[in-house]
């Protein structure tokens, strides 16, 4: 990897990257896809990564892989200018071959939280070079009435986030985790607790979750997780949303992407969880 950043770095003779308007981006991450595409720079990307799926039309570009396995040759293959990354793209090895390159690599912040997503689409704007204003203040104002709304139930359920269930193992979306960030837009609790991020619980901590509803990404092929599979398990099967048959399945990135559609999964969200209250 030393040697091929060396290499690379020859690039950077070639002279400065192109800024704002005229770059040619790569972005990394679905919501920095989405914030650059809703910013009108669509024509602007040369590449994207594999978990940027939306909107379809982007799908066409070239893959240059999973966020956090990249390939810095794939990615300076499409001899990009700029690249915008979520927070956490890598392998740290990857990343600084392509900033010997000479090619600003940028990170966006990544709070799951309403005041994250507008920080997210100042920064990606603020990068391009575009005025963010008309973007943020629709989605601000989507982000406001989802949590007045939350604010006015009486009650709330309580809501499991199950990311995978390999090896009979529950693993789950705990404090911090943009799994809890959208159940709480939406008006529910975080039955997941005592742990951040996505980790595996045991049998006992899930039982004594006790969750109304769980949660999932809606998968295909071998991710997916069938209700037959969350019904089977030990302890999943005892809870009080596999006796009400309470299992809902959402578009991974919508659900959990803290891009410029979170009002909308909010809204989604809601309306599932509490059927009739509008």
């Amino acid at each position: 990897m030393r040697a091929l950043a060396l290499g690379l770095g020859m690039i950077a003779l070639l002279g400065p990257a192109v800024a704002g308007a005229e770059a040619r981006l790569v972005t990394l991450g679905g919501s920095v896809t989405e914030i650059a595409v809703a910013l009108g720079a669509e024509g602007r990307l040369v590449a994207r990564d594999s978990t940027s799926t939306y909107p379809d039309t982007i799908t066409d570009l070239p893959d240059v892989g999973y966020i956090r396995a990249l390939s810095p040759e794939g990615v300076l293959s499409v001899s990009p200018d700029m690249i915008l990354a979520e927070a956490g793209a890598g392998p740290v090895e990857a990343v600084e071959v392509l900033r010997a390159a000479g090619v600003p690599f940028l990170t966006i912040p990544n709070d799951p939280t309403p005041e994250g997503v507008l920080a997210k689409i100042d920064a990606v704007a603020a990068h391009l070079g575009v005025d963010g204003a008309p973007l943020r203040d629709s989605v601000a104002a989507g982000l406001v009435a989802a949590r007045e709304r939350a604010a006015g139930l009486d009650t709330r359920k309580r809501v499991l986030f199950i990311l995978s269930l390999q090896g009979g193992r529950v693993l789950a979306g705990g404090a911090g985790s943009s799994a809890e960030g959208i159940i709480a837009l939406a008006g529910g609790v975080n039955a997941a607790t005592g742990f951040e991020g996505y980790k595996q619980m045991t049998d006992e901590a899930v039982l004594q979750a006790a969750p109304d509803v769980i949660l999932m990404m809606d998968r295909e092929g071998d991710l997916a997780i069938a209700d037959a599979e969350v019904l089977a398990h030990p302890a999943l099967a005892q809870t009080p949303a596999a006796a009400a048959g309470a299992i809902l399945r959402m578009d991974g990135l919508l659900l959990l992407g803290f891009g410029p559609r979170t009002p909308a999964a909010a809204d989604q969200l809601f309306a599932r969880l509490y059927p009739g209250r509008g």
